[in-house]
């Protein structure tokens, strides 16, 4: 998402150059969406694997609309839409199948009965592989699977977003879904560099939410110094830190750190590396309580459509 849209000026060739180190460091899932840069990932991920397609299962998202000028238009899950979406999709990712497809968000106005129905025609015709939900609720995932298997569930998830742990996790693993961890890191947050508001850029999205928000940073930045704190006694980087707490929760789970720089990239890759005891998971996760974070994920308008 960051390398289109977001969280500051876009830079696509550096993009390019860390999609293909990502590839060398055998890193092979790569998820993208319609909205993010309002078709502008898409047609990004798909110059960059153009040549390499055989190494990379490509996963994006429908549902949330959005305007030729960034508005966010709505949600929709209708049938019909379905199959517009991912028409679409296909032709800026220029494949001929999409790996993973998910519902970006859950519709309120149409049973997802319909909407899962609609995406299962989709596998028939051989135009997607596998199917996906996003930020979905236990029952609505139990609904979904009832009418064709759901390969992935993803949802934020990270040491200061534990919300999954109350029955989404256990969902998956009775399902035998795999749970997508997106925004691991917090944002960026966790990784201990952001100090300010001022940190961000002036068009950077974070700025206007809750979390990042004046009156509720100092006691976030309270959280990601015990994090740090931790991280340094271990050896490693905050980031690698909660990014090997988040792979050590279930063993149906994968992570998906966002970055746009190559450095990065290769601090999280070595996240793989780290090896947490018990007392050690258990010590990160009291520093990073659900009562130590402050702020909603999203600003109230939008937390309506999470967990749907």
């Amino acid at each position: 998402m960051g390398m289109s849209d977001f969280y500051g000026p876009p830079d696509e060739e550096q993009s390019i150059g860390v999609i293909h180190e990502a590839l060398d460091l055998g890193i092979d899932f790569f998820d993208s969406a319609d909205m993010y840069g309002v078709g502008k990932n898409e047609r990004l991920v798909g110059r960059a694997l153009r040549d390499r397609r055989d190494r990379a299962v490509i996963a994006t998202k429908f549902g949330i609309r959005r305007g030729s000028d960034g508005s966010v238009l709505g949600i929709s899950g209708r049938p019909e839409y379905v199959r517009e979406a991912c028409e679409a999709s296909l032709g800026r990712l220029g494949i001929d199948t999409i790996d993973l497809y998910y519902q970006h968000r859950v519709d309120p106005d149409t049973p997802i009965e319909e909407t899962v129905g609609a995406m299962s025609r989709l596998v028939e015709e051989g135009k997607v592989r596998w199917l996906g939900l996003s930020e979905a609720a236990p029952a609505t995932i139990r609904r979904a699977h009832a009418v064709h298997p759901i390969t992935a569930l993803q949802t934020e998830y990270s040491l200061w977003t534990r919300d999954p742990e109350d029955e989404l996790l256990q969902t998956c693993m009775d399902l035998g879904i795999t749970f997508v961890a997106y925004s691991p890191l917090g944002r960026g947050f966790l990784g201990g560099t952001i100090r300010s508001p001022e940190d961000l850029p002036d068009d950077d999205w974070r700025r206007h939410m809750p979390r990042f928000e004046p009156e509720h940073f100092e006691q976030n930045l309270a959280l990601v110094d015990r994090v740090a704190a931790l991280a340094e006694r271990k050896g490693c980087t905050p980031a690698q830190l909660a990014l090997a707490w988040v792979l050590a929760q279930r063993p149906n789970l994968v992570p998906i750190p966002g970055t746009t720089k190559i450095d990065r990239l290769r601090e999280n890759v070595a996240a793989l590396d780290l090896v947490l005891t018990d007392t050690e998971l258990a010590e990160v996760g009291r520093a990073a309580s659900r009562d130590a974070v402050a702020g909603a994920r999203y600003p109230s308008p939008t937390m309506r459509f999470v967990n749907g």
